[in-house]
Formats: C-alpha cells, sequence, structure tokens
C-alpha cells in the first residue's frame, strides 16, 4: 500500500516523562518510539512538536514542559512526581490553546482524556503502548462503575496481538507497528568471525535469560546478555539467581562508543573463553554493534510481548531472530525467512543450528518493508489526515465515530 502526501500539518505529541524523549537511550522503548515518530513527520514535511521534558533532544520541535524526566518507569508515585505529571499536562493543554495545533498525539493518560481534565479543542489520537492488562483502563472501570466517557480518543494498537487485549477495553480504531530509522543500523553480510548469541532487554524472568542461558550451554554457544535490572525486588531475586550461571560480568556501558568500538571493547570480551557473559546496560550506539556482529539474537520471552522492538533492531543490522511464538512475535518475525519462531527450548536449540539457512540480507528487507520509520509516520500521517478532515460538529465525538467506520 501506497500512502500519498498530505498537506502539513501541526501535531502536538503529549510524550511521556519517565525518561527524556532521545536517540541514545538504554531502556526507553516507549520513548524511543515517540523520537522515532517525531523524526519520521519531521521528515515528511510536518511541524512535529513534542512537549516533554527539558532534557530531551527531538528531531521536531521541541516545548518543554517540566525540567527534568521522573527518571525510571519504576518509581513511587509521590506528590511531587504527580505534580510534575499536571504540570507537564497544564503546559501542553496550554500549548494546544495557542490555536496552531491540528492534532494532538496522546501516549499515555487515557484516564484524563476519559474524564475530560484533558480536553482540547482538535481530535486526539492515542497510541497504546502497555499490554490491555497492565494499561489500568479496567481499574477504571471499577472505579467509575456507568460513567460515560466524556471524550473517546482515537486509539492506536501497536500489534494485533495487542488489540485483542484492549477487546472490551477500549474501542481500538486500527493497528500501526512500530518502526525504526534502519539505515541508521550498520549492516552485515557476516556475524563476527567470532560467533556468539545476544540476548538484551530488561533482566526478568519474563524476558527469558534463564532460558536464553539453558539454550547456549546446551547449544555450546557463547551468550552475551545485555540489559538493565530494574530496581523491583523480583526483578534482583532473579537477576541473583542468573549469577551462577554467569561466567563473566563486564560493564561497558561506560565506554565510549566509535570506530575503534569493536577492537577496543567487543573483541576482547568475544574473545574471552567466557562462555556466558553479562555486559549491563546498553545504550542506541553500543546495541547498533551488538546486533550487527551476532550470529543470532534470541527473544525467549515468557509473556505476551504487545511489540519487541529488540526484534526490528536485530533485523535491521541483518541478524536473524530465534524467539519463542508469543505475543506479538509472529506477526513481527517471518519464520524460516527471517528467523525462527519456536515454541521450546529443544526447538530453539535446534534453531541455532541452523541460523546460516537465513539470508541476513532478507531481514534488513524485511524491516525496511514493513518497520521503517517512513511507512510507521505515513501510516500516522494518513490517521492524522483523517481526523482533521472530520467536520468538527463535536471534537469530542471525532474519535469515537472514525472508529465505527
Amino acid at each position: 500500500m501506497t500512502y500519498a502526501q498530505s498537506r502539513p500539518l501541526n501535531i502536538l505529541h503529549v510524550a511521556t516523562i519517565n525518561k527524556p524523549i532521545s536517540s541514545q537511550l538504554g531502556y526507553g522503548p516507549i520513548e524511543t518510539v515517540i523520537y522515532n515518530l517525531d523524526k519520521g513527520l519531521h521528515a515528511r514535511g510536518h511541524r512535529s512538536i513534542v512537549a516533554c521534558t527539558s532534557d530531551s533532544k527531538v528531531a521536531g520541535e521541541q516545548y518543554a514542559t517540566v525540567s527534568e524526566s521522573l527518571g525510571d518507569y519504576l518509581r513511587e508515585c509521590t506528590p511531587d512526581a504527580q505534580a510534575r505529571v499536571d504540570v507537564h499536562l497544564a503546559r501542553s493543554f496550554a500549548r494546544v490553546q495557542q490555536g496552531d495545533i491540528d492534532i494532538v498525539h496522546m501516549h499515555e493518560w487515557f484516564e484524563r482524556v476519559y474524564s475530560g481534565s484533558f480536553n482540547p479543542p482538535v481530535p486526539i489520537v492515542m497510541t497504546l503502548h502497555v499490554p490491555g492488562p497492565n494499561s489500568g483502563v479496567a481499574e477504571f472501570h471499577e472505579l467509575h462503575p456507568g460513567v460515560v466517557p466524556i471524550r473517546h480518543p482515537y486509539s492506536i494498537a501497536i500489534s494485533d496481538y495487542q488489540r485483542r487485549q484492549y477487546s472490551g477495553l477500549i474501542s481500538v480504531a486500527e493497528t500501526i507497528p512500530h518502526g525504526v530509522d534502519f539505515e541508521e543500523y550498520v549492516y552485515g553480510d557476516e556475524p563476527s568471525t567470532t560467533p556468539y548469541l545476544l540476548n538484551i532487554g530488561r533482566i526478568a524472568r519474563v524476558k527469558g535469560q534463564n532460558v536464553a542461558i539453558e539454550v547456549a550451554k546446551r547449544s555450546g554457544a557463547k551468550l552475551i546478555l545485555a540489559g538493565c535490572v530494574q530496581d523491583k525486588s523480583e526483578d534482583r531475586a532473579f537477576y541473583s539467581s542468573l549469577r551462577t550461571s554467569i561466567d563473566l560480568v563486564v560493564d561497558v556501558s561506560g565506554e565510549r562508543v566509535n570506530d575503534d568500538y569493536f577492537e577496543r571493547v567487543m573483541n576482547p570480551i568475544l574473545s574471552s573463553d567466557k562462555q556466558i557473559i553479562y555486559i549491563g546496560e546498553l545504550d542506541t550506539a553500543a546495541k547498533k554493534h551488538w546486533f550487527r556482529h551476532a550470529q543470532a539474537t534470541l527473544f525467549p520471552i515468557g509473556w505476551g510481548e504487545p511489540f519487541g522492538m529488540v526484534l526490528i533492531e536485530s533485523m535491521a543490522s541483518g541478524t536473524p531472530i530465534v524467539a519463542f511464538g508469543r505475543g506479538s512475535v509472529p506477526e513481527i518475525v517471518k519464520h524460516r525467512e527471517t528467523g525462527f519462531v519456536v515454541d521450546s527450548v529443544e526447538t530453539m536449540v535446534n534453531a541455532i543450528a541452523r541460523i546460516g539457512e537465513i539470508d541476513r540480507r532478507a531481514c534488513r528487507g524485511h524491516v525496511a518493508k514493513k518497520f521503517s520509520i517512513q511507512r510507521m509516520a505515513q501510516r500516522y500521517e494518513a490517521v492524522y489526515q483523517r481526523l482533521v478532515d472530520v467536520p468538527r460538529v463535536s471534537p469530542n465525538v471525532v474519535g469515537a465515530r472514525l472508529a465505527l467506520q
């Protein structure tokens, strides 16, 4: 499908404030998506304005609402944090009131829209970034039984799997997958001469690092583990349980990323005689090097992931995926073309032995065709245009009206 270029629009993104909006984050999936979408819309000639924290760096136009981000996804809901959210939303609303905004794109706070406390006089698009069961929508309806939402945003799922999760919770209008700027990912026809498997993600049982270790040991492959350990008791306990299986811990998070990164940082680690190696949390620049040189990326998740950015980042580098077929994985990875979608440890081990059958060019081509920021921006652009073109008899019903079409 092709998408015609629409007239330039003024789009206000009301970003999350857990972390800065930036292209150089470690763990920050929602912030990365907002950055990529803003970049894609800006490149297409739209005035993409991001209401965000002052410590953010966006491609379009930054509209700072609060001085700094809250610092993490996991934190106590303190009065100070809630006050910053209130200020962020109040200043975002004030920006809409200046009169030049065509559409608002929300990335959190559905309850503020439902209650009418955030009710701008223009259409609202809302991307559903989190799983349905963790969204708080069911809890909202339990606390407010029989209350009809004052405002219905035009809600967009990030995978069909996630869309099904929201059935009965929110009327989801359509699915638009995430995208990456694949041209910024260095491609290689061959992996490193010292082969290794890569597993990257938040260190947590649902992410399956214990399974990745088992697969590596059974296949005899070297495994590089990368990711943050959040300040959650269950995550800390899980990491502690992994430590006896990890042969070497090398924190590379402070290493400068430049042209000699592979020789200076990666090669000494890969040349060691240790099999299971944990290297800490990686920022975007470092991740690209570790993806590019890996034999394959393991994704042995233990839950229904609504969308796995790791999957498209790895394939953009030409590195195939070996993943359990849970959540959105079957929508993203083409079995036997860009990797293997499996259902057990045994089949994952068998897939490692067959990873040479996967054409790395096909992996990158798949991302270029289906998961580029250009395609993501074009699809959101089409949504914005349809919403803006609806006669504004009542902006409060625009999203609901189009969602039913």
